[in-house]
């Protein structure tokens, strides 16, 4: 099965995560690298590369930058996605990540359920955008559209 392998985050010159951001960071990433399904497109069967693949994530010049090598190091494809189509879904997905942070001090647990569903689903919307931004470019499954998508706002608000 194709899959990433190993994921790098580029984030020269963005502001320094907040806690909460770099921990949902570093567990999106664990949770990627333990279990993903990434397959690019065959384009002919004797050079459809097959992975494991090793990904870079980037913001350059207002575009989402997928940049895919093989685990050997050599350059197999490069994506650049408009941000436009995130924007709202990340600015929803960290307002409500406020809010159960917030919540999880104060709030009693049935409260906190109710927050977490919606932060949940505010997410899978987030995964479900990049599966169709990816769509013809490369296969991912929901759960690793949601760790890609947790990376994605990382990157997308610097924390």
């Amino acid at each position: 099965m194709s899959r990433i392998c190993h994921i790098e985050i580029d984030d020269r010159g963005l502001p320094a995560p907040t806690p909460e951001v770099e921990q949902e960071r570093k567990v999106a990433i664990f949770d990627l690298l333990e279990d993903n399904s990434f397959v690019l497109p065959q384009k002919d069967a004797a050079t459809s590369p097959e992975g494991p693949f090793r990904l870079a994530l980037a913001i350059r010049e207002k575009r989402l930058v997928f940049d895919i090598e093989a685990e050997d190091g050599g350059k197999v494809a490069e994506f650049h996605l408009s941000l436009g189509p995130f924007r709202q879904v990340v600015k929803d997905y960290f307002q409500i990540c406020e809010s159960y942070f917030e919540a999880v001090k104060r709030l009693p647990p049935s409260q906190i359920e109710a927050i977490d569903m919606a932060r949940r689903g505010i997410h899978n919307e987030g995964a479900r955008v990049l599966q169709e931004r990816l769509e013809g470019k490369a296969d991912l499954d929901i759960d690793t559209a949601r760790r890609l998508f947790t990376l994605i706002c990382v990157l997308h608000f610097g924390g």
